[in-house]
């Protein structure tokens, strides 16, 4: 079984990701953030570097997912490839920080990916608000989103709200992250497995 974490910046998927895998015994795959040579200079430079940023992360995903067919474990992902096609690259082309020569070649690399892709059975949505996820990014202090604009995350959560409406690729499960701390208050984290519980029950 495939189960993907999806959320803007800052929305919790990672640390959601290991908590579900350690309480479930799920095997995790995190977004690969820390290992992306152009993470920095991306954030330095949206538009020399949004390119390869992006094709960085699409190769990355696709190799999570071809590598989820030689595991007979069930897979939780921290991130899914829809939302590097659909959210972030085509986010960068509409602000002009990609242009359209690449922008063009980056979709049709995924959608040549995306024949050999399958959906995730079950999609976790993380919706948060702009102060939800300023606050969490400034909490992590990593050092190269410091630079984020909220004109930047403002976008990015429009497009996140018009993709999971019209997500139908599989079960999908919307979880509120605003007030709620799943990380120190249990109840909150019991609630997300209640929910989970519910919709894995459905998928079999």
């Amino acid at each position: 079984m495939h189960i993907a974490i999806a959320g803007n910046i800052g929305a919790g998927k990672t640390t959601l990701t290991k908590l579900l895998a350690k309480h479930y015994n799920w095997t995790p795959h995190l977004e690969n953030v820390e290992a992306n040579p152009y993470l920095d200079d991306f954030y330095k430079d949206m538009n020399r570097w949004s390119f390869n940023l992006q094709v960085f992360f699409l190769n990355d995903r696709f190799r999570q997912i071809i590598d989820f067919r030689n595991e007979n474990k069930t897979i939780i992902q921290d991130r899914t490839i829809y939302e590097d096609a659909k959210i972030f690259a085509p986010n960068l082309n509409e602000m002009a920080l990609m242009n359209d020569r690449d922008y063009e070649n980056y979709t049709s690399l995924f959608e040549l990916m995306e024949i050999l892709v399958s959906p995730p059975d079950l999609l976790i949505y993380l919706k948060a608000d702009i102060s939800t996820l300023v606050g969490q990014i400034h909490k992590r202090g990593r050092d190269f989103e410091n630079t984020i604009s909220i004109d930047y995350l403002s976008k990015l959560n429009e497009r996140y709200e018009s993709w999971i409406k019209s997500y139908d690729k599989g079960k999908l499960l919307i979880i509120d992250a605003n007030n709620i701390d799943f990380v120190k208050n249990k109840e909150d984290l019991g609630d997300i497995i209640s929910k989970i519980d519910a919709q894995i029950h459905g998928l079999f």
